[in-house]
């Protein structure tokens, strides 16, 4: 009996200390350019899952994250572990550097292959388009179309973000410029007629719910989101579509934790974390789980359609072109 009560001991210890050794640990450090008040709540959420793994944070606009991993890593001196960005375009150009580490075992279930990365380096976790935001107390008819806020009316009363400081609006100045009825003649016209640039979406926001502005140029999380708090705005999808990124998230090649940061991007695709997304107001990556309460469907959306190699490959030229009409 007590050989047998020692194989069963013997066994318990093994499988637990193989359970031990399985569970991450230690530390890993996170560059975002999400929110702080949602990478808080990302960070909890995954604590719960994997309370071994302490995660530090880098968080700013898109471009500078970019400029700080080209810098470190020039320098032998790489600091992040994952990277979670606004939009595929930045993540391709740390893919283009071999910087980013593949993870075929990643838990993708229920993401739209178009969500995933060829070659397993970055995944989409949540989708977010961009289209107009307006101030419902100093505009009476709603815009609808991105035509129409390069009017002079219009446009002298317009805030949009700078793509020399947001990937969104990287993402949104590339695409409207690859469209025929648009190109850079559009951005001229905003420019001439007096329209103005903010560092990021988030002062788009401030100045057109405060009444500074009464137009703005958003992500459609952060209008929703200040609507349904009180704030006197609304959300407009253009008629003529809007573009879509899927914040995604990867790995660094450097990274000195990898099962951890792999621990991490497996979280940002489960149920739980999807489930949390929609609740701070994005749309889902995995179909099955229903978009944010008041969301039209993203079916039902008219979606623009752009050429990501375009995209990578204009980026820097975009970024100087807006720079040239509307400084920065």
């Amino acid at each position: 009996m007590w050989k047998k009560t020692l194989a069963l001991s013997l066994t318990s210890w093994m499988l637990a200390s193989v359970a031990a050794q399985a569970e991450p640990g230690g530390t890993i450090t996170l560059y975002t350019s999400q929110p702080n008040a949602q990478v808080t709540a990302a960070l909890d959420g995954f604590a719960k899952v994997h309370p071994k793994v302490k995660v530090e944070i880098f968080r700013s606009g898109t471009t500078e994250i970019m400029t700080k991993l080209q810098a470190e890593t020039t320098a032998g001196n790489a600091k992040a572990d994952v990277v979670l960005l606004a939009d595929e375009v930045s993540m391709s150009q740390l893919k283009k550097a071999g910087m980013l580490l593949p993870y075929a075992e990643a838990k993708v279930d229920g993401l739209p292959k178009a969500l995933i990365d060829a070659d397993k380096t970055f995944f989409g976790t949540r989708l977010i388009t961009t289209g107009l935001i307006y101030n419902t107390n100093l505009v009476k008819t709603p815009p609808s179309s991105w035509a129409e806020m390069s009017k002079p009316e219009i446009a002298a009363k317009t805030i949009l973000p700078s793509p020399l400081y947001s990937g969104a609006a990287a993402m949104n100045v590339g695409t409207l410029v690859q469209q025929p009825e648009f190109g850079w003649k559009y951005y001229e016209a905003l420019a001439d007629n007096k329209a103005v640039a903010a560092n990021g979406n988030g002062a788009v926001m401030e100045a057109v719910a405060r009444g500074e502005k009464a137009y703005g140029i958003i992500i459609d999380y952060m209008a929703f989101s200040a609507k349904a708090k009180g704030s006197p705005v609304d959300f407009v999808f253009p008629k003529e579509g809007v573009t879509v990124m899927s914040q995604p998230v990867a790995i660094l090649k450097s990274s000195q934790n990898q099962e951890a940061a792999k621990a991490f991007v497996d979280w940002q695709l489960s149920e739980p974390a999807q489930k949390m997304a929609v609740s701070q107001g994005y749309y889902p990556a995995v179909s099955s789980i229903e978009q944010p309460k008041g969301y039209p469907p993203l079916g039902s959306v008219k979606l623009m359609q752009v050429d990501l190699n375009i995209l990578l490959e204009k980026d820097e030229a975009n970024k100087r072109q807006f720079s040239e009409h509307f400084g920065g």
